[in-house]
This record gives C-alpha cells, structure tokens and sequence, in this order.
C-alpha cells in the first residue's frame, strides 16, 4: 500500500519511480509532501470547476465531471513547474504567486457564490423586480398603443359594415333592364287597277325590353368584412391578454438574461453592502492563495533531497559522456 503511494505521489508529481526508489526516507517525504498538497488543491479545484461548468454553462453532469478535470489537469501542470524546476529564480516564483492569486481569486468567488446562492436569490430578486418596473411601462405603452390601433381598425371596419348594411336594407335588390330584338312578319296587301289583290310579308324588328330584380351584388361584401372583424377582435384579445400577462413576460426575459457576470455583479453588491459576507469571502480567499502557494513555499524553504542530487548527478554524467564522445569524434575520424 505505501509503495502504490508512492507511485501515486510520483504520477502526480512528475517524480521518476525508478530514481526514487533508490534515495533516502527524505526524498519519500518530499514526495509525500507534495502528494498531500496536490490532493488538497486538486479536490478543491474538481469541485469548482463542476461546480463552474454545471451552473453557469448549463452542462449535464458529464461534461461537468469533465471540465473539473480539466481544471484539475491545469492546477497540476502549474504546480509541476515548480515542484520539477532546478533552478531557484525569483522570477518564476513571482509568477507563480501572481498566477495563485489570480486562482485565489477566482475560486472564492466561485465557492462564495455557492455559499451565498440564497442571498444572491435574495439580491436578484430585489433587482430583478427593480428592473422590471424600469421596463414595465415602456412596453406596456407599446401594447396599449397596439390595442388602440386595432380597436380604431375595428370601428372602421364596423362603420364601413353599417353603411354597407343601410344600403342593403335601403336596396335589397336592384332592376335589370334586358331588351330583346325580333324579326316580326307583317303582310301587305296592295290593288292594282285590274283589281287584283297582292299580298306581300315585310319583315320588321321590333325590340322587346325586360325588367326584373335580382338581389343587390354587395351582399357577396358583408361576410368578408365580417370575418376580418373577427380576426381584428382575436387580436385584440390576444394583445389584452399580453398587457395582463406582461409583468410575467419581461420577467421572464430578465431571467434568461442573467449569467456569470450578473451574478458576479449581485455578488459584488453584497459584499459591499455586507461586512461579514466580506469577511467570509476574505477568509476563503487566503484559504485559497495559502494552499495554492503552499507547494512554492514547501519548495522555497526545503533544501535539495538526495533525489534532485541524483538527477543533477545524472545530467552531469551525461554532459561528460557527451563532452568525451565530441573528443573522441575527431580522432575516430583521423584514423
């Protein structure tokens, strides 16, 4: 068990299993040490990163698992630069304690937005409903202003109906006047002086006129009207229903608006408003800075373990080893 340990602090670390076997107790606790403080951080940084991933990029569980160790790839690759490095250059100690502030940061907000979730409803109630009001009465003009436009539509429409209705009763039917033209024989009788009788047919047209009623053509009008009477008032009905449902509405669209950085702003506000939020926040903080700088710090006032002795020692001897094959690269060459 403590060998699979080791091997576990080496997988973490970077460390060579094959080197660490043979070093002292000194370097095991070195590599213990770091083991210890690498769960810690990756533990805390699984948890906000599901957490970051599952709350405000709406993710199922999976891809949240996913990006905590994600988030927890990086936070070894950080620390590895430090527990790995040869060198004791204050510039990159520097950078490492910008870089875990910055992470100090971020993972208190992260955590303190979980630990507030009910204050920070609280918060966005109170300016949601703030916002509301703001937005309110503008759009509640624009729908009455679209009621009053389709009533006034309707009532056009209803006087163009009655007068059409008046002329009907007035009317209900109109004359139609239809001639019709014949060819009518008429016969001709004529004397002459030998007193004899002739008869001759002359054909003459003669146009017969016809009037009858039929019913008045603009009745085919009035269901067309009728029926755009009936959707002017569905509209109406539905823009009504919209001015009663409205508050719902924009609240709704105020809810769909709000993210990461508006609850960073809500959070903002409640530590400003609030000491003790303020302090709980500054506590996770420096929780935070204090574990993520514990490996630089463990690496600053700890000496070198016979495990960093042996890999010095072994880019020393492959230095040399390169140093003798160059020398004896000429010489091979000359014979």
């Amino acid at each position: 068990m403590k060998d699979r340990w080791i091997k576990f602090g080496c997988f973490l670390t970077g460390y060579k299993y094959e080197v660490l076997q043979g070093c002292s107790e000194i370097a095991h606790r070195a590599v213990k040490r770091y083991t210890a403080a690498l769960l810690i951080i990756c533990i805390l940084w699984a948890f906000i990163g599901y957490s970051f991933v599952s709350k405000y990029l709406a993710a199922e569980w999976y891809y949240s698992i996913l990006g905590g160790v994600l988030f927890v790839l990086i936070i070894l690759q950080v620390e590895r630069q430090i527990i790995l490095s040869d060198s004791q250059s204050k510039w990159k100690y520097g950078v490492r304690a910008f870089i875990a502030l910055v992470m100090a940061v971020i993972g208190s907000i992260i955590i303190d937005q979980i630990i507030f979730r009910e204050d920070i409803k609280h918060k966005e109630l109170f300016e949601l409903n703030a916002q509301v009001d703001s937005l309110l009465p503008a759009r509640e003009r624009e729908l009455k202003a679209q009621v009053a436009e389709t009533d006034l539509s309707i009532n056009r429409k209803e006087t163009e109906r009655k007068a059409l209705v008046d002329e009907l009763t007035k009317s209900p039917t109109i004359n139609v006047m239809s001639k019709k033209s014949d060819d009518i024989a008429v016969p001709t009788i004529t004397t002459d002086t030998n007193k004899t009788t002739t008869t001759k047919t002359n054909l003459v047209r003669k146009t017969a006129v016809t009037i009858s009623s039929i019913p008045n053509p603009k009745l085919s009008m009035l269901a067309p009207i009728d029926e755009q009477i009936k959707e002017m008032r569905a509209i109406k009905v539905d823009q009504e229903n919209r001015i009663l449902k409205l508050r719902d509405e924009v609240t709704q669209e105020a809810k769909a608006n709000s993210g990461f950085l508006y609850e960073l702003k809500l959070m903002y506000k409640i530590l400003r408003d609030s000491g003790p939020a303020l302090f709980v926040w500054a506590l996770w903080a420096l929780l935070l800075l204090g574990i993520e700088i514990f490996i630089m710090v463990n690496k600053m006032t700890h000496g070198d373990t016979d495990y960093d002795a042996t890999i010095q020692h072994h880019m020393e001897l492959q230095k040399r080893r390169l140093k003798l094959m160059a020398m004896q690269m000429p010489e091979v060459q000359n014979s």
